[in-house]
């Protein structure tokens, strides 16, 4: 909220904790990584004052709240380690239905959690009331607050007038405390059940009935879990009263400002008509919530809002001789699939080459029991296109036109079913680009926030999903708190994600914000903004699925107090090459007093790079270094890298970033062929190596033969080459008791010095076979000879040059051949 509510809320709140600072501090550190489990009372009437309390874990340094939905401000604020309890003003005009709150303390900020506000007031449930002949007697047009144990269930009572609608709608998975699958019904005095509700699609698995009450009388609403289970944690908010309860809305939908007249359907008193003017402000969803002189619902029906035409269907229209004529494409198309069978046909024109999205709304936006499927026909009723789910539980397809024409849209609901809140739209519309922007997790699960402490650093990686468009990608913030500064590149048009550093300065007040993240092209002839879409599910099933959630449309962003600790990364003058190695060093600036390791890791690594991410700055030490490697493919780029550090303190963990560097991959400086190599046992050998060099380098470089077998070994000296140099030659010794075999093992590691830095190599790989000795063949003495004079000694003859791996096999052969008394190939000839 950056309205002057915000700015009311926000001086209470500070107020209360300067207050609240002068008593803690005699007791030394504040709180770190504030937690927020529960929210009591869960849900409150709106147009009054409510004290609340938020309960948790190190919220004692609590400084504000950070609603996400306007019509909330806070007149005090008290705060103690497990909680804070505050009092808030909930306007007369606040926004029914569900609302999202974090605490921001002075060192973070919480996690997300939901409550509800209503219309009605609120009455608690009394126990017992688990007994149909002894229910719990409330008035009608109230909100009861209660919970559903094991094997509990809950009966209240109503007196209702002849013709009087009677609707019980429940938020309980809603309030996203638990997996709480409930059961609603209403039952007359003689326990007759006259309606019934487990999951309504309209509020996903939340459930609502409403009647007409056939006679003056007392009438029972029961609740349960929908199996007979419940814990303490199903709690739940049961709106009982007069209101109408509309499931669906006829048209879905209409273009931005225009004033429309709509049916609300599914009502227990009929259908009601009523003139709604849809908002210009860019949002493509409206909530209508329906009222009259008896109330208002709870919770709203959403409609859509584009800049499409609208065409009602006509009935009869099943057949493709009585559709319904749309006109000329784009147009949004909406209707009923009123019964069992029921089949809708629209007739509309496009031209060849046209390229069209076409998509039901039905169970994702408009939250109608309708499972569509959708068909695309051609002038004759030949089908050109269809599907059903690709749009999730609703049907897309995109629909090139392949002549100028007529054609037909056909909407059915996958098994047959029909009914008067089986409401659709479907939309036609030309294939336009979009933007999402998001914020990856760092832990599964736990959606990211930002706290930048004061005089340091914080980062986070910011994605986009483009669709229709591609390019580079600008990224700003909006609304940061004062004092914050951030710095980023642009989003290359071949990546989905970007890293960003935060910095606050030393004098940056304490404050927190909810930012907008936007995202736009650099190329200035494409109008595109995304903003950010961050999804926090609240109540997960089994397998971790995503039950029930809340979905954020902007980032909670704080200032915070010191921490005792700050990183940085020692600037490589050095590339890392492919197929090499680097050590990145990072170095800790520590405040007196502080020693505790600091976890760093790096934030991302580029494309085909790898880093280690269990290294620490050891206790009392200011640097260590993070080891990096890189692959063959790795992307040749200079990369903007940030470390993060992460440190116990004060009985929590806090977080830095360090500033960013520039981490250069570059190709290798050259590549190695391996000659093949064999080696007998308790012999020498040598391991030839040919050189491609394909970047100059000055000086020398150094190489070390690695991955030799077990029993064989090389000089203990590497070799060194320059950039002229075509070859190596390594001597390879086998021990007598070697293990014979074929290894590909063999690998280069070669090092070129730069700037007093290594530029490492590690190329690969080469083949060694260790041989067994031929055995020799046992010849008969020769008669003793006289011996004869012998002549002078010869010079030592050079040594031996290195043997290729064929002349290699050639000398074998003729080995054996003597061995075995056939003679050498020369002899033969």
């Amino acid at each position: 909220m950056k309205s002057d509510e915000r700015q009311t809320s926000r001086r209470f709140a500070i107020a209360a904790v300067a207050v609240l600072a002068a008593c803690l501090g005699a007791r030394g550190a504040a709180a770190v990584q504030p937690s927020l489990g529960g929210i009591s009372p869960i849900g409150f009437q709106r147009g009054g004052e409510v004290e609340v309390i938020f309960s948790g874990a190190r919220l004692a340094d609590a400084q504000e709240l950070l609603f996400y939905r306007p019509g909330i401000t806070v007149a005090s604020l008290e705060a103690s380690d497990a909680a804070v309890k505050a009092k808030l003003q909930v306007a007369a005009d606040c926004p029914l239905g569900i609302h999202a709150v974090r605490v921001r303390t002075a060192t973070g900020i919480s996690e997300l959690r939901t409550f509800s506000v209503g219309a009605l007031p609120v009455v608690q449930e009394v126990e017992p009331n688990s007994e149909f002949a002894s229910p719990q007697a409330i008035p009608l047009d109230v909100t009861v607050g209660g919970v559903v144990e094991n094997e509990d269930v809950d009966y209240y009572v109503v007196e209702a007038k002849k013709g009087e609608r009677v609707t019980a709608e429940l938020e309980g998975i809603r309030l996203g405390l638990t997996f709480f699958d409930p059961y609603v019904a209403i039952l007359n005095a003689e326990r007759f059940e006259l309606a019934r509700s487990d999951d309504a699609p309209l509020l996903r698995q939340d459930c609502l009935v409403s009647i007409i009450a056939p006679e003056d009388g007392k009438y029972i609403v029961q609740v349960r879990e929908s199996a007979y289970g419940g814990s303490g944690a199903c709690v739940y908010r049961l709106h009982v009263g007069r209101f109408p309860r509309p499931t669906a809305v006829l048209p879905a939908g209409g273009t931005a400002g225009e004033t429309l007249s709509v049916q609300l359907l599914g009502d227990a008193a009929g259908p009601i008509t009523k003139e709604i003017t849809l908002p210009a402000d860019g949002s493509t969803e409206f909530e209508l919530f329906a009222q009259d002189d008896k109330g208002i619902s709870p919770s709203p029906n959403v409609l859509r809002v584009a800049s499409l035409r609208n065409a009602v269907e006509i009935e009869p229209n099943n057949a493709r001789e009585q559709a319904t004529d749309a006109g000329e494409a784009p147009v949004a198309m909406g209707g009923v699939i009123g019964d069992m069978g029921d089949v809708d046909t629209f007739r509309f024109t496009a031209k060849q080459g046209q390229q069209f999205d076409i998509r039901v709304l039905a169970r994702n936006t408009l939250r109608s029991p309708l499972d569509p499927v959708l068909a695309i026909l051609n002038a004759d009723g030949g089908t050109i296109a269809a599907n059903d789910d690709s749009g999730g539980p609703d049907s897309y397809l995109r629909f090139g036109v392949p002549a100028d024409g007529a054609y037909y849209v056909v909407v059915r609901d996958h098994l047959g079913k029909g009914g008067e809140n089986f409401a659709y739209r479907v939309e036609i519309a030309p294939v336009e680009p979009s933007l999402t922007m998001s914020l990856p997790e760092r832990q599964q699960y736990v959606p990211v926030t930002l706290s930048v402490p004061r005089a340091n650093r914080m980062a986070l990686m910011v994605a986009a999903s483009r669709a229709n468009f591609g390019g580079e990608l600008a990224i700003d913030f909006r609304d940061l708190p004062a004092g914050m500064t951030f710095q980023t590149v642009p989003m290359a048009a071949d990546r989905s994600d970007v890293v960003v550093l935060f910095s606050a300065a030393a004098d940056a007040p304490l404050d927190g914000t909810l930012a907008d993240l936007v995202g736009r092209p650099t190329d200035a002839n494409l109008k595109i903004e995304g903003h950010l879409r961050q999804r926090t599910g609240l109540v997960r099933g089994q397998n971790n699925i995503d039950v029930w959630g809340h979905d954020a449309d902007r980032m909670a962003v704080a200032v915070t107090d010191e921490v005792p600790y700050s990183i940085e990364i020692v600037q490589p003058k050095v590339p890392l090459v492919r197929n090499g190695s680097m050590e990145l060093k990072v170095v800790a600036k520590r405040a007196e007093g502080f020693n505790a390791a600091i976890g760093i890791t790096l934030l991302y690594a580029p494309p085909g790079v790898g880093a280690s991410g269990s290294i620490s700055i050891p206790e009392g030490q200011t640097e260590a270094v993070i080891p990096l490697s890189a692959n063959g493919g790795a992307a040749i780029q200079k990369w903007p890298v940030v470390v993060m550090g992460r440190a116990g303190h004060a009985g929590g963990t806090v977080e830095v970033a360090s500033p960013m560097a520039e981490l250069e991959v570059a190709d290798a400086f050259f590549n190695f062929a391996f000659q093949k190599a064999a080696v007998e046992q308790g012999q020498q050998s040598a391991v030839l190596i040919n050189i491609e060099n394909k970047a100059a380098f000055d000086g020398e470089a150094k190489v070390e033969l690695l991955g030799l077998p077990a029993g064989t070994s090389t000089g203990p000296e590497p070799l060194a080459f320059n950039k002229d140099s075509t070859e190596l030659v390594f001597p390879v010794q086998a021990a007598a008791d070697a293990r014979p075999g074929k290894y590909n093992s063999l690998v280069c590691r070669a090092i070129v010095i730069r700037d007093g830095e290594p530029i490492t190599h590690t190329l690969g790989t080469g083949e060694l076979r260790v041989d067994k000795p031929i055995p020799q063949k046992v010849a008969e003495a020769p008669p003793e000879a006289k011996p004869e004079p012998q002549p002078a000694p010869a010079a030592a003859p050079p040594p031996p040059k290195p043997l290729s791996r064929l002349e290699q096999l050639r000398l074998q052969r003729e080995k054996e051949r003597e061995a075995s008394g056939e003679g050498t190939e020369s002899g033969k000839e």
